[in-house]
């Protein structure tokens, strides 16, 4: 016989997990599906940032003018696999037109409104969960390493400061002062002093992988491969899988395209790889997230060791790393700090990307026995715990929220 639970989550990336968590709470029985390691993946490798400042989708006017050189030039922080082009050209139309003047306007609102209190929800769950001591409120930095950079970068940062964002511009001796390690150069920076910072990210949402246990929630270690309709509930198969939900929340990041077809919702995600690199150090040589703009990557001073990630390469879930890509990262790391030795280590994971930037969150097209969370891109640590509550306002069919009709799957 079918085993049977309220609610299924499937995907215990930061996402699934803050849903579980919130929804165990709140009294709901709740089975949380995912092959891996709660929290292994994307949730993982991250830059540790909850960024309230990225307003800016990825698809802007100056980035559709350069998009050619960007994504063919192998050195580019917006890059692409050549051999994953064919599948990619659909997605690549609709960012496109994602990135026309309108569009990206409309889609940067959304975003503000998104990371409008991002910060305090995270503040809140941390103290929750038990992982206050995780949390730094040092801000962060964009470094623009020219004065042309520096100037190039004012329109940009107001029109941040329109949507909300608080945003200060300082100059090179500031830039000094707040980082006297990186070397001097001409330019200067954007500070964002209400951003914070995850020491241990991996640590955090092992934390808040506990905290839903303990609330209640039950983890299954397995993969969840057929979806469908069974009359009363949700279907769940897999390998020796066959539960029966009233509700499914699908948070499988950049792995929900599939699920998302067999609920009938045809979604345009696709998949970013990102890298990281990480050299081990008693001592941080940063106090904050730094990222130097023109290379597109984080310097992340992080528990015992230096992180060095980012940049996006868009190239599907199947290819193994690239060594180009993480050899990028060393030459840049090393172009700020020479001395650096062998890194200790490298990974790389699989972002959730949309064309437009913007998560998909909201009930199916069929109603809300099925509801998408996923699709966060670069700011999925940051919008967890704004999702899992839209997630809860969907499943208790407030969906009053304006903010759910610009993320629905029903956009597409």
């Amino acid at each position: 016989m079918s085993e049977t639970t309220e609610i299924a989550v499937i995907g215990a990336g930061v996402i699934g997990l803050a849903i579980a968590h919130r929804l165990a709470l709140a009294g709901r029985e709740v089975l949380v599906f995912d092959p891996n390691e709660p929290g292994s993946g994307a949730s993982y490798g991250n830059a540790g940032t909850i960024a309230d400042y990225a307003a800016q989708p990825v698809g802007t006017p100056d980035v559709l003018k350069n998009l050619p050189s960007l994504l063919f030039d192998r050195n580019s922080p917006l890059a692409i696999r050549r051999a994953a082009l064919p599948s990619l050209a659909p997605w690549l139309l609709r960012f496109a037109r994602q990135s026309l003047p309108g569009a990206a306007r409309r889609n940067a609102m959304v975003l503000a409104g998104l990371l409008a209190d991002a910060t305090p929800r995270w503040q809140a769950l941390a103290t929750e969960i038990g992982g206050a001591d995780l949390l730094q409120d040092r801000g962060c930095l964009y470094w623009y390493q020219t004065d042309a950079a520096y100037r190039a970068a004012k329109a940009d940062i107001s029109f941040r400061q329109s949507l909300g964002v608080t945003v200060e511009l300082i100059d090179a001796a500031e830039l000094q002062s707040l980082e006297p390690t990186l070397p001097v150069t001409e330019g200067g920076a954007a500070f964002f002093p209400n951003a914070r910072f995850m020491t241990d990210p991996g640590q955090m949402v092992t934390r808040l992988a506990r905290a839903a246990e303990a609330a209640g929630a039950t983890f299954r270690r397995t993969k969840v491969t057929g979806l469908s309709d069974a009359g009363t509930a949700m279907r769940l198969q897999g390998d020796g899988l066959d539960v029966l939900a009233r509700h499914v929340i699908l948070a499988a990041g950049a792995h929900s395209r599939a699920l998302a077809r067999q609920a009938d919702d045809r979604v345009p995600l696709d998949t970013e790889r990102g890298y990281h690199l990480e050299w081990d150090m008693t001592a941080p040589r940063l106090t904050r997230p730094t990222c130097p703009t023109a290379r597109g990557f984080y310097l992340c001073p992080m528990q015992g060791r230096l992180r060095v990630a980012g940049t996006v390469e868009l190239g599907g879930l199947t290819a193994p790393p690239s060594p180009h890509r993480l050899a990028k990262l060393e030459e840049g790391a090393r172009s700020i700090f020479p001395d650096l030795p062998a890194p200790s280590r490298t990974w790389m994971g699989f972002r959730p990307s949309m064309p437009d930037s913007l998560p998909v969150v909201g009930p199916s097209r069929a109603g809300n026995r099925v509801i998408h969370a996923y699709g966060h891109g670069h700011i999925g640590l940051t919008l967890a715990p704004v999702t899992a509550e839209l997630v809860e306002r969907c499943l208790t069919a407030n969906t009053g929220d304006a903010r759910l009709a610009a993320l629905s799957p029903a956009r597409f």
